[in-house]
């Protein structure tokens, strides 16, 4: 049935939900799981210097740092082959084409790690995903 998960993951807490039920499945069907983060760069399109642009790179690594060390730890807590990648560029374009190209059976992700119009408008990344993922999404709330 599901062989291989695909974990897209913002470090929130709303993310790490979807990982706990994320792992719940791939024990249960001795699945295996690849976790990814996805640096957004289009919200950094219009930042005046690359000195900036760097500073916040930075800050992303350690945020996508921190979000893969939590899933392994639980991954590995339960023995469950566990992959990762860090990627740059649109979330749900990132998403959608590493599901394609390691062959997800399923993506398993929060609604958003975010609050105000972002969460009313369902995380316009998981919206994206659901309409163009090459496989079936299950999308977890808050």
């Amino acid at each position: 049935m599901y062989r291989k998960i695909l974990i897209p993951t913002d470090g929130s807490d709303t993310a790490n939900k979807a990982v706990t039920h994320a792992i719940n499945l791939a024990e249960a069907l001795n699945a295996e799981l690849h976790a990814m983060y996805v640096v957004d760069i289009s919200a950094f399109a219009g930042l005046p210097t690359e000195i900036v642009w760097e500073n916040m790179k930075n800050l992303l690594k350690s945020e996508s740092d921190t979000a893969m060390k939590y899933i392994e730890k639980k991954a590995t807590e339960k023995e469950i082959k566990f992959e990762k990648s860090v990627k740059e560029g649109v979330p749900a374009e990132e998403i959608v084409k590493t599901a394609k190209e390691i062959q997800a059976d399923l993506i398993v992700m929060g609604t958003s790690g975010r609050t105000g119009l972002d969460k009313f408008l369902l995380g316009s990344v998981a919206e994206k995903i659901i309409r163009t993922s090459p496989c079936p999404v299950l999308v977890v709330h808050k």
